[in-house]
């Protein structure tokens, strides 16, 4: 069953669409079970209907005309419960219906399991006999395996438009409403773009074309291109490579060279269809020939074939796109938004992004909200290609994106960002006046920032400083370690714009979310892996240079504070800061004199939390980074969107840690600050506030919201609050509860989504 459940799967993923996908799970299905018929049976986008689309064994003209009511037949009863059902009898169920028009009559034994995706019902997958004999255990369970297969299929093609048809809708290029996680609050209208890097062979929609020559062309064109670049790559890694593994290089060409291949995707284009969807249909044709092939090393040329074609595809895409200018309202689309694509956008045109992966509290939603862009994470089956040039509403509160939205709709979200315009120069007013409480209670309003880009909005929100500058964006964008200098001059930017505020510099913070593709680290587990500072401890040269670098610019400014990432260990803060001293004597012997700078640690692990006073006591602050704090404390993958509705920075739990971290710094009178995404959150800032907490860092766009909060709401109705917020038992008693004392006092706008 596993060797067939397989082999099932790799050809669905290889199939030319979703109906041929269809075709081959009922046909190996059927063989599989050695059922008389195999069938699937979907729901209809009014959910209460389901219609035969595949069948195997049953009269083929019933595909698509066969349509029952949920509370209609043993399909339906297996719907409408949403479970298994086993039969040997099936014509004596009291639920038994005959469809004339399928043949079904001869048919005794049934077994239907339901397609769930995500605790959405699609529909049913039925097998049935003519022997009156109910299906083994090993049957059932190959079948709700299949069910569990076949529903991410169904997911994708409802998404990707293929079940339009289906389900009434004029064409496969209407409107279309996704839903994933609020990742950037906001409301952005634009236009999708997929970078050429992003898109894959699988997610290749088909478009009609009319100019067939000039699609032959460009196809031929990139074939060309492709051999080219091969045969050059084959060339330069003649004498580096074993003979044996040289001979790849000589497989890719002939694979291109094949006519076979060119002529078949021709054919295809001539057909009507636009090259790289011909491409992928011929790709995948070619590679099921090869995985039916007996010998092992024929059947291995599969994957080749794929890599091919994916080469071609991407040569296809970005001789295309280098002939277009980028859209002057762009939303950036991807399967998994990277860092490197999200700065490679002009910050003029950049108005979204939508990202399949992700979640609100993975790395580019928290660079997405510094950068002031609306984002949506976690859209599953996300139709990426589908996307590319399509109009696009990015509806940050929410978690939805609107494709080709209809007019009415469109209006009202124009609407709604006319409203957010209006606040936003509304609260302009505050940037001068101070964060402070009615009963006078003061509490310092920082700034998280990473980007140049993010200095002037920095500035203009009247912050009281820098709590948290990300120096991993250098790193992260280039080929290669960045050198001492190079260090140096960004930092001294960031320090000289702010001075004489502080800027708390942030040492390098890699691994986990934030990989660098030139020092890889291959962990297993990468959130509890060789990250933060374990990773820089471990390699002083690389700590040493950052440090030189963050002291020699701040020679003049005197505004410079040093934090660590990821300590979880007190002998690590205290190597730490030895090795601030160490680069601050080697920089002395160089005739360079820096100021001592103040040192603290982020309080990112349970660990840290139950150790805070220890660190206080040995260094000059500390700063709660409560992303990954409730990510480790509610043992939730921040990035993985199955599990981000766990996510809850107003978890009782997360709460009561970083009231306890805020008091073992008052005892040691030490400041303790969040810098995390906690902190721009409006309605939580009575309760941060009332811990005691001597500064919040947030993206410059939530400053001025919790700013407004702060001075409307007093000290002592926010130590009310919070007595009462440690006593809740969930989240959700915690959200209710601060969310009417923002009704209260007429700050529910503030809060419009709840979270972000």
């Amino acid at each position: 069953m596993l060797e067939t459940l397989h082999r099932v799967v790799q050809s669905v993923n290889a199939a030319g669409d979703f109906r041929e996908a269809l075709d081959i799970i009922v046909d190996e299905v059927a063989g599989a079970t050695q059922a008389d018929v195999c069938s699937v049976y979907l729901l209809e986008t009014d959910a209460a209907h389901l219609r035969l689309m595949a069948t195997y064994g049953l009269n083929p003209e019933a595909v698509g005309q066969v349509r029952l009511d949920l509370s209609e037949g043993l399909v339906g009863l297996v719907a409408e419960r949403e479970e298994s059902i086993n039969l040997d009898d099936a014509d004596q169920h009291p639920r038994f219906r005959y469809f004339p028009e399928t043949g079904e009559e001869h048919f005794h034994s049934f077994l239907g399991v339901p397609i769930i995706h995500y605790q959405s019902r699609l529909g049913v997958l039925v097998v049935q006999r003519q022997a009156r004999d109910r299906f083994n255990d090993a049957e059932v369970a190959f079948l709700v395996t299949m069910a569990a297969q076949l529903a991410g299929v169904i997911a994708h093609a409802r998404a990707q438009g293929e079940l339009a048809g289906l389900e009434g809708a004029a064409d496969a290029a209407a409107a279309l409403a996704l839903s994933g996680i609020a990742g950037s609050s906001g409301v952005a209208m634009g236009e999708g773009y997929v970078s050429p890097a992003q898109i894959s062979l699988r997610s290749i929609p088909d478009r009609r074309i009319t100019d067939t020559e000039g699609e032959i062309s460009a196809f031929r064109e990139a074939l060309a291109d492709v051999r080219a670049d091969l045969s050059g790559l084959a060339e330069r890694m003649r004498d580096q490579l074993p003979p044996s593994e040289h001979l790849l290089f000589d497989v890719y060409l002939q694979m291109l060279d094949g006519e076979s291949l060119s002529q078949r995707v021709i054919d295809r284009i001539s057909e009507g269809h636009w090259a790289p969807f011909a491409l992928r249909q011929t790709v995948a044709e070619h590679a099921r020939r090869f995985e039916a092939m007996e010998d092992d090393y024929l059947r291995e040329r599969a994957s080749d074939l794929r890599d091919v074609g994916r080469r071609v595809l991407a040569q296809l895409l970005s001789a295309g796109e280098q002939a277009k200018p980028l859209p002057e309202k762009l939303v950036l689309v991807g399967e998994e938004v990277s860092a490197t694509q999200l700065v490679e956008i002009p910050p003029e045109r950049l108005v979204g992004v939508v990202s399949a992966g992700g979640s609100a509290n993975s790395h580019i939603a928290i660079l997405a909200r510094a950068l002031g862009v609306p984002a949506v994470m976690g859209v599953r089956d996300l139709p990426v290609h589908g996307l590319h040039g399509r109009a696009l509403i990015v509806d940050g509160y929410r978690g939805r994106v609107e494709v080709d939205a209809a007019p009415g709709l469109q209006a009202e979200y124009e609407r709604l960002q006319r409203e957010e315009d209006e606040l936003t120069a509304e609260l302009s007013a505050l940037a001068t006046e101070p964060a402070c409480t009615p009963d006078g209670h003061g509490i310092h309003l920082y700034v998280n920032t990473g980007l140049a880009a993010e200095i002037e909005r920095a500035l203009e929100s009247g912050c009281a400083g820098v709590g948290l500058h990300r120096t991993e964006f250098p790193f992260m964008t280039r080929d290669r370690f960045p050198g001492e200098e190079e260090q140096a001059a960004l930092y001294r930017e960031v320090l000289a714009a702010f001075a004489p505020l502080p800027v708390t510099l942030r040492t390098l913070d890699v691994g986990g979310d934030k990989p660098l593709p030139y020092f890889p680290t291959h962990d297993e587990n990468p959130f509890l892996g060789w990250r933060g500072l374990r990773m820089t401890l471990d390699h002083p040269e690389i700590f040493l240079t950052q440090l030189r670098a963050m002291l020699r610019a701040s020679v003049g400014y005197d505004n410079l504070q040093l934090m660590f990432p990821m300590v979880s260990r007190i002998e690590e803060a205290e190597q730490a800061a030895a090795l601030v001293e160490r680069a601050r004597s080697e920089l002395a012997e160089e005739g360079i004199s820096t100021a001592k700078p103040r040192v603290g640690a982020m309080i990112e692990v349970p660990a840290a939390v139950y150790q805070a006073e220890s660190l206080a006591r040995r260094l000059d602050f500390l700063s709660i980074g409560s992303n990954d704090l409730a990510q480790y404390l509610l043992a939730v993958d921040r990035n993985n969107a199955r599990v981000a509705s766990l996510y809850d920075e107003l978890h009782p739990a997360v709460l009561r840690a970083v009231s306890e971290v805020a008091a073992a710094g008052e005892r040691q009178g030490k400041p303790v600050s969040v810098c995390g995404s906690m902190a721009g959150e409006p309605a939580i800032a009575p309760l941060l506030l009332a811990m005691g907490l001597e500064g919040l860092s947030m993206s410059s766009g939530r400053l001025l919201r919790v700013k407004w909060v702060i001075r409307t709401i007093s000290l002592a109705e926010s130590r009310g609050l919070l007595s009462q917020a440690l006593e809740c038992e969930t989240p959700a008693q915690v959200r209710a509860l601060v969310n009417a004392a923002m009704d209260r006092h007429g700050l529910g706008g503030l809060i419009r989504a709840g979270r972000h």
